[in-house]
Order: structure tokens, then C-alpha cells, then sequence
């Protein structure tokens, strides 16, 4: 991992993943409301982030809400421009929408949707929702044509219309070449996978992000004028006794077995020189061995890639790896985790400057 000078860092802003779908928002949503966290981030896993933030959003007043992330390729543009839009509109400007790619298998036979040139299709496709936006926005004719997608149809009864607050930003998650360098070229932001190490990102992930973003501000795109943010994610295992540790230790492990098992998360464990662990990984969850994975992750793998401790603890090693590197930080735990524990991390990292 890389160690990151001392020395006085913007602070950063402080971001907690749900841990758990619509019927368990309302705890963390009132917990990050209370606390005076910045964004909350609901993944699309079980459940649809944008019904999770729906009833996120009727419970808080001032925290942002962001999807984190929905599945592109599982919509049109269309359909994706209608679910950000309706979210940004109840919730009063307050949406953040984070689109990630999934991998083949999971959009091909879970969706049912096509797959190929995963990043130029996504490059296009922020492309299109922007320009639905833009539509609604102004009234403007709609006239998108691609090589994925197009969309030319937009009559007034089909437009929501505009909102005080303007689009809503996206953001795009990645973890290979292609994809984050689409991040820095047409989106507002990049999401770190939770599955990458801070040297990884430091050293591979964020050069190329910044280069293609360097590239879209210096040909003028109008998205540009909007400021660009990295959010780092990172798994924490957390709480204030041995007992609850032990018990979100296990969870986080469970989780980086399944991101190891991968193949799509290549470049992340080659780097780190683990690809005997990851095709050991990749046989067991194709023999539906999930339970028997998690012991394969061993402490030196989870401390490259997670944090554990008390919630002082993992504050000043969080601190410690992204100050400086990541504008924001998201801290995730195991799936239907109390995310009370995440928000005692965050409070702390609060207080360190």
C-alpha cells in the first residue's frame, strides 16, 4: 500500500453506504441524517438503489443521496434518465448518480441485455442521458444518435419537465483501463471499487482518470465546468467490542472473496501479484463453494484492502491511506451490517485534521 505524506489535507467528505435494501434504509438514512454525514450510497445488489434512496429521502433533509451503484447496462438511457430524474425531483436536487458496468455474465444472462465494448458503450450512454436531460431541462428537441444507442423521440407528455435544481451529477465507478479512463472523460466523478488497494489507485487507477479528464477540459466539453470528484471506497470491519469485530471481520472477508473471485478484477489482484488466489477463487464460487471461500482470504490480503478496529482505530488508518489522494470517502461494511458502528468511523475521521 502507499503511505501518503503528513501534512494538512482538504478535509474529506465523509460518505456511508447502506448496508441493506429498501425496508432497512430508514435506520442508516436517519443515522447519517443525525450525524450530519454528506452523501449516502445505496448499491445495486438485491434491490433497486433508487427505491432504497426513495425511502431514504423521506426520512432525511439535508444528506445527499447517490446511487452507488445502479446498473447501466441493466437500462436504456431512457429508462435510467426517468429513475434519476424522479429521485432528484422528490428529494429536492439531492441525487448523486453513480453508474457502474457490471460484468458480462451478470448483464448478458442476469438481465438479459446486450454486452460488447463495455466502455465506449458506456462512454455513449452517459452521453445519451445527458442529452435526455438536456431535453427536459430546456425543451430542447431531443435528437441523440449513436453507435449504441438513440434516442429522437421526446413529446411534451412524455417529458417531466425541468427542476429548479438542474440534472442531477453522475458519477462512474471502474476498475480496468478502459472504464476509468471513460470515468475521467465523460463523468463528473470517479467511484474507486471498493475491491482496489490505495497503491493501486494512487499508481494505476487515478493517472488515467485525470489524464482523460485533462483531455475532456482542454477540448472544452460543457460537463467540465462542473467540478470533478474521486470518491475512495473502502470495506470497514468495525465496533466497539472484540465480539462485534469478529463478527464484521468475517462478513468483509465473505465480500473480498467474492470481488477476488472476479475475473473481470484482474489488474487488481495481478498487481498485487495474487492470481493463484484468484483462480483458486474463481473454481470454488463455480462449484457454488461461497462459504468455503472466505477462509482463502488470509490477514495480509485483508489488510491491503480493508480496515478493521475500533472506530477510532480505523478513522486514523483511513486517514492515513486516502487523506490526500480522494476527495471523499465511502465507508462500507457486510451486507445488512448496523450501520451505526460505520457512522462512529466517520464521526471520528471527522475530527482528525
Amino acid at each position: 500500500m502507499t503511505e501518503h505524506p503528513d501534512g494538512p489535507h482538504p478535509p474529506l467528505r465523509l460518505d456511508l453506504a447502506v448496508p441493506g435494501g429498501p425496508s432497512e434504509v430508514g435506520v442508516a438514512a436517519e443515522v447519517a441524517e443525525r450525524r450530519g454525514l454528506d452523501r449516502l450510497m445505496a448499491a445495486e445488489t438485491a434491490h433497486s438503489p433508487f427505491l432504497t434512496l426513495v425511502r431514504a429521502a423521506e426520512r432525511t433533509r439535508s444528506v445527499e443521496l447517490a446511487t452507488g451503484v445502479a446498473i447501466a447496462f441493466a437500462r436504456t438511457p431512457m429508462s435510467l434518465a426517468y429513475e434519476a430524474w424522479g429521485l432528484h425531483e422528490m428529494s429536492g436536487g439531492r441525487a448523486v448518480i453513480g453508474l457502474g458496468s457490471q460484468i458480462k455474465p451478470h448483464v448478458v444472462r442476469r438481465y438479459g441485455m446486450p454486452w460488447d465494448r463495455p466502455a465506449a458503450r458506456m462512454r455513449e450512454y452517459v452521453r445519451a442521458v445527458r442529452a435526455i436531460w438536456h431535453s427536459w431541462q430546456t425543451g430542447e428537441r431531443l435528437a441523440f444518435r449513436g453507435d449504441f444507442y438513440s434516442h429522437t423521440l421526446m413529446t411534451p407528455a412524455f417529458s417531466p419537465g425541468p427542476l429548479a435544481a438542474g440534472p442531477p451529477p453522475i458519477l462512474l465507478a471502474g476498475v480496468g483501463p478502459r472504464m476509468t479512463s471513460a470515468a475521467g472523460a465523460v463523468a463528473d466523478g470517479f467511484i474507486g471499487h471498493p475491491f482496489t488497494s490505495p497503491g493501486h489507485l494512487a499508481g494505476e487507477v487515478l493517472p488515467r482518470v485525470r489524464a482523460a479528464r485533462a483531455t475532456a477540459e482542454a477540448a472544452g466539453e460543457p460537463w467540465t465546468r462542473r467540478p470533478f470528484e474521486v470518491v475512495g471506497s473502502v470495506l470497514v470491519a468495525t465496533g466497539r467490542t472484540a465480539e462485534e469485530r469478529a463478527a464484521q471481520r468475517a462478513g468483509v472477508r465473505a465480500r473480498l472473496a467474492f470481488y477476488a473471485s472476479t475475473p473481470a478484477y484482474r489488474t487488481v489482484v495481478d498487481a498485487l501479484g495474487l492470481g493463484d488466489l484468484q483462480e483458486e477463487l474463481h473454481r470454488l464460487s463455480l462449484r457454488g463453494r461461497w462459504t468455503d471461500m472466505a477462509g482463502l482470504v488470509d490477514d495480509e490480503v485483508f489488510r491491503v484492502f480493508a480496515v478493521d478496529g475500533t472506530p477510532e482505530e480505523a478513522a486514523r488508518e483511513i486517514r492515513r491511506r486516502y487523506a490526500g489522494l480522494v476527495d471523499r470517502i465511502c465507508v462500507h461494511g457486510p451486507e445488512g451490517a448496523d450501520p451505526s458502528p460505520l457512522a462512529d468511523v466517520l464521526t471520528a475521521l471527522r475530527t482528525l485534521r
